[in-house]
């Protein structure tokens, strides 16, 4: 498989001056999807976290219904027939559904009602095991009751600046009977795709990471967001299939990339695990993962009309710095 990428040139003269300027944009090519990205020199659009969560935590909690005093009153139950309880807990993390849906079955866990300031170095893996362990038994219990609803993903948007409408740190999770445009193109990507694109990676060494297992890690050829790192969950093809070694597995990772988005100065990410459904042969479990702009009085959005309006991202960190900045981090 050919990673390919092509290189422009913009011209320009210097400004009050007459010296020729050049810069050059590398626009790359994902691989599974075909989408393109326009990796740009380093301009500092992604500034290190100056903002103080912890201040702005405190002034925002009295009104949080994610938290202990409020959670059992200001959040809805599940339907007697996904679960009888109303609330799917593991450990600390409790699933119930979300107030404002966004699919047939849409529901929000939260790591822990006592947790409305969790920082991104603070995420251990027992925290987001047990998190994603509720997801999996929610759309194992969805698909039990609905046999319509066979397409999962787990998501996350983790402060403001990701699309996250509450404070208060929190996974969501969709099933549904009708995929997602990413959902609906990765499925249809041949499965010898996938093997091509992670071979490739592997002879190329420079962005990719490691192999936990079953799970393998890469930071994104061509990113749709800053320092966008991909997994490769190797045998199954829906969260649903997903046993507890692997929930702990892929929780381990996840962990050490948030903490690596917290040694680069980062607190809010994306997150997307993209789940086919299940039984679906030769196709991995895609986990995508992106750090976003850090909440501030007067923050730049990273999402421009490129990312919105033509799905192009335009990315100022390249994923080879990426790589090198976090590679210790996970093969250590």
């Amino acid at each position: 498989m050919e990673l390919r990428r092509h290189l422009l040139t913009a011209e320009m003269l210097e400004p009050g001056g007459d010296e020729l300027i050049r810069t050059q944009i590398d626009v790359r090519f994902d691989p599974l999807t075909g989408h393109s990205s326009r990796i740009l020199p380093e301009r500092g659009l992604m500034p290190a976290n100056e903002f103080d969560l912890a201040a702005f935590a405190r002034e925002v909690q009295p009104r949080c219904p994610f938290c202990a005093k409020r959670i059992e009153t200001l959040t809805p139950k599940l339907p007697p027939s996904i679960h009888p309880e109303g609330r799917i807990v593991q450990g600390e993390a409790v699933l119930f559904p979300n107030l404002h849906a966004y699919s047939s079955h849409s529901c929000v866990s939260v790591y822990s009602p006592r947790l409305h300031y969790l920082p991104l170095e603070d995420i251990s893996e027992r925290l987001m095991a047990d998190n994603l362990s509720t997801q999996v038994a929610y759309a194992k219990a969805v698909m039990e009751g609905d046999p319509e609803s066979r397409w999962a993903s787990i998501n996350a948007n983790h402060m403001l600046p990701s699309g996250s409408s509450l404070f208060h740190p929190h996974l969501q999770g969709i099933v549904d009977s009708q995929p997602t445009t990413v959902q609906r193109m990765l499925a249809h990507v041949p499965a010898e795709r996938f093997d091509a694109y992670l071979q490739a990676e592997r002879r190329a060494g420079e962005r990719y990471l490691v192999d936990t297992g079953r799970v393998e890690w890469l930071v994104s050829f061509a990113p749709i967001a800053p320092a966008e790192l991909r997994a490769f969950v190797r045998r199954i093809s829906s969260p649903v299939e997903a046993d507890e070694d692997l929930v702990v597995e892929l929780a381990h990772g996840l962990t050490l990339a948030l903490n690596a988005y917290a040694d680069m100065g980062f607190e809010s990410f994306n997150l997307a695990v993209y789940g086919a459904p299940p039984g679906v042969k030769g196709y991995p479990l895609n986990v995508r993962l992106a750090c976003r702009s850090n909440l501030s009085a007067f923050y730049r959005s990273d999402s421009t009309f490129l990312e919105r309006l033509h799905w192009e991202g335009a990315i100022d960190l390249v994923p080879e710095t990426i790589a090198e900045r976090i590679g210790e981090r996970f093969r250590g």
